[in-house]
């Protein structure tokens, strides 16, 4: 069997099927989301292949064909995206910078020189009271008592160090 009567043997509904049914794949991969583009898409391409094959080995030659195609329309989806032009999309363009008033759930720094009372005994962890916010803390290795003041000194990431406040 050649090429040529393979094609013509195609008929407008299955190369209505498969147009249709790439369109919606590459609009899946371009705009994820529910899959419902994905999904039709799937489904037009194996209808296609169904109303085109008579025999097995067609229909191995077709999937391998689809396959490939789509592999290459997801390369050109993942450069498009590495060059930014899936940004609208995909990318968030705007940050939540500090100086414009976002904290991070992680971020502690705020708590930095702030004084507050140990609930537990520091040896050398613990936890710590800081105007009603209940936080774990570590010491630089001093053994601190419960009740006592202590300082917030360092703050990394979620490590607190504290020290005991001299009265």
């Amino acid at each position: 069997m050649d090429i040529l009567s393979f094609i013509s043997n195609i008929s407008l509904l299955s190369a209505v099927c498969f147009l249709l049914g790439f369109i919606l794949i590459i609009v899946e991969m371009y705009l994820p989301g529910f899959g419902a583009p994905g999904v039709t898409g799937s489904i037009l391409l194996f209808l296609g292949v169904i109303f085109t094959a008579r025999t097995f080995f067609e229909v191995l030659i077709l999937i391998i064909i689809i396959l490939a195609l789509l592999a290459m329309a997801l390369v050109v989806v993942i450069q498009s995206a590495a060059k930014g032009r899936l940004s609208k999309h995909l990318i968030l363009n705007e940050s939540q910078l500090k100086e414009a008033g976002y904290i991070g759930m992680e971020d502690l720094e705020y708590f930095l020189n702030k004084e507050g009372r140990a609930l537990t005994t520091l040896r050398p962890s613990g936890t710590a009271d800081f105007d009603g916010v209940r936080l774990d803390v570590v010491t630089d290795g001093e053994f601190i008592q419960k009740d006592t003041l202590v300082k917030i000194t360092k703050v990394q990431g979620r490590r607190i160090v504290v020290k005991a406040v001299d009265i």
